[in-house]
């Protein structure tokens, strides 16, 4: 995550403006004194500094990792008549930052001798809402549009191959000769429009492989955009009306934006998946991947620091005699309040330093780059092995393999365990089968029984009621205490065995000849007092006939 470079540039007092200033600079802190207003910036540069110290403070290092394959975005900002346009273009004493960032970036390309490079570049304006290219100045209202490939780009705007510095800015000046400007009551020579100058690099390795062919396909491809910005303004001090306040008004409201946008995404709005509005203008939809997208972004806020400023007024107006006039060559002139717009420009630069952009290298890779990448990967890597590195990465190895074997011994481990659950189930389902059948025969013998008994009650019935079975007493059988010899025996057996009653319930209900409860009562108990109940209930059975 790379912030956003703001830095502040005070504008040398005109003869129209008054000596005095209220604001205080100290170090990197710009204030009024007694007021609760404080900001602070990466840098801040006083009135005799020079555009190269402007320069050299952020943007040859934007202009540098350009080359490199990042994006990068610098533009001037402030109120109209602030010196935005000087900063960006310069004169021919003291040269602009587009100037020295042309300068430095082909001598920068010139000591890269394992690149190759193309540079192209482009002019555009944005004026009134519309985007103009200024260097063909019939191609206008021209529309933004956006792919995977190229990302956020203008349609049918020119791209001019240049290989030299001096080619770069012949085209500047002639783009600038098709540039809007007016005269406002502040400002002789205003911009009217807002402008990108434009760089498009692109590079590859050059360097051959043993076969004579490019060592990597890999394409880079980075813009560096340059912009000055038109200035904010008010129609009652800039004394606009028709066109200017047509223009005017247009400015302002990307300018708005421009500052909504700054606003958003200082408050973390984009993280927050709140809407940051960039395409309510075209500046802002333009200069989006500048906003916290991928690039290196400078802001360069342009102020003055004068209290008041004399605006020349070209005629009188009606509410004209509202103001404070004085006569000079058959002119009017008014004092203008710049504190005001001083403290809204810093306002917005001071919002600006909390934006952070995620910058990377912007590169096109074929599937045969990308092949090549990786075997040089590979081929990097058996060299540290052999090289210094390799006891250190055998060491690593080594863990590696000890990790693997633990791996795979705890995975036969859990192996030999499935097997004995699945050894285990095996025997288990065994021994339900062979309950199962045992529970079928048990069943088939209670059948049996059953039918022997319904005969045998046939048979009893017709005996006469005075008969009793063998000596026993009658006051015996009423006291249900029948014993056989082998009904005692297994009884017995059964009550060893058993616990909870079993005995005094099994008693009762052979007592009573209440056979197949008896033996409902015999099949919950456990598999080997079944199997001795159930051969003495047979054996009881045919005791008792």
């Amino acid at each position: 995550m790379e912030r956003i470079h703001v830095s502040v540039r005070t504008r040398p007092l005109s003869p129209e403006d008054t000596t005095t200033s209220p604001w205080r600079i100290s170090g990197k802190s710009i204030f009024i004194p007694n007021q609760p207003s404080k900001f602070e910036f990466d840098r801040i540069f006083r009135e005799d500094s020079k555009t190269e110290e402007v320069y050299r403070a952020r943007t040859e290092d934007i202009v540098a990792a350009a080359v490199r394959g990042f994006n990068g975005t610098v533009f001037a900002y402030g109120q109209t008549n602030s010196g935005k346009t000087f900063t960006m273009r310069g004169s021919s004493t003291d040269p602009g930052v587009i100037p020295l960032a042309v300068h430095d970036l082909f001598g920068i390309i010139q000591e890269e001798m394992n690149r190759e490079f193309l540079l192209r570049m482009s002019y555009m304006e944005i004026y009134n809402e519309e985007i103009n290219d200024l260097l063909v100045p019939e191609h206008r209202k021209l529309q933004i549009h956006e792919s995977l490939e190229r990302g956020i780009f203008v349609a049918g705007l020119r791209e001019e191959i240049v290989a030299s510095p001096e080619q770069v800015l012949e085209l500047m000046e002639f783009g600038e000769s098709h540039r809007h400007i007016g005269e406002t009551n502040m400002n002789l020579y205003s911009s009217r429009s807002h402008t990108i100058f434009r760089m498009i690099i692109e590079s590859r390795d050059k360097t051959e492989d043993e076969n004579g062919n490019s060592s990597c396909d890999a394409v880079r491809v980075s813009v560096l955009n340059l912009v000055d910005l038109a200035g904010s303004e008010r129609a009652a001090k800039t004394g606009a009306e028709g066109v200017r306040l047509k223009e005017g008004s247009h400015i302002n409201k990307s300018l708005m934006t421009l500052g909504t946008v700054i606003k958003k995404l200082s408050e973390g709005a984009e993280n927050q998946g709140s809407h940051v509005p960039y395409r309510d203008s075209k500046l802002t939809r333009i200069l989006q991947p500048a906003l916290g997208g991928n690039a290196n972004t400078a802001i360069i806020c342009n102020v003055t620091l004068a209290q008041y400023g004399l605006t020349i007024l070209t005629r009188i107006r009606g509410h004209a005699r509202d103001l404070w006039f004085v006569e000079t060559q058959n002119r009017f002139v008014t004092t203008t309040i710049h504190a005001d717009e001083t403290k809204s420009s810093l306002q917005f630069a001071s919002r600006a330093l909390r934006v952070t952009n995620c910058v990377h290298v912007n590169e096109i890779l074929t599937d045969a780059a990308l092949l090549k990448r990786q075997k040089k990967e590979i081929e990097e890597l058996r060299a540290k092995l052999q090289g210094s590195h390799s006891e250190h990465l055998g060491e690593e190895i080594l863990n590696l393999r000890n990790t693997l074997l633990q791996t795979e011994l705890e995975r036969e481990r859990m192996a030999l365990e499935l097997e004995e659950e699945k050894k285990a189930q095996a025997e288990w389902e065994k021994r339900l089968q062979e309950q199962a059948k045992k529970i079928e025969n048990l069943s088939s013998m209670v059948l049996c029984s059953n039918r022997d008994e319904s005969r045998n009650h046939h048979k009893k019935e017709k005996r006469r009621d005075t008969w009793c079975p063998g000596n026993l007493s009658r006051e015996t059988l009423r006291e249900g205490k029948i014993k056989f010899r082998i009904y005692v025996g297994f009884l017995g057996n059964l009550g060893n065995f058993s616990s909870g009653g079993i005995f005094e319930t099994l008693t009762a209900l052979l007592t009573k000849r209440r056979l197949p409860a008896a033996i409902n009562q015999i099949l919950w108990l456990s598999w080997e007092l079944i199997i001795w109940a159930s051969y003495s209930l047979l054996e009881y059975l045919r005791e008792v006939g």
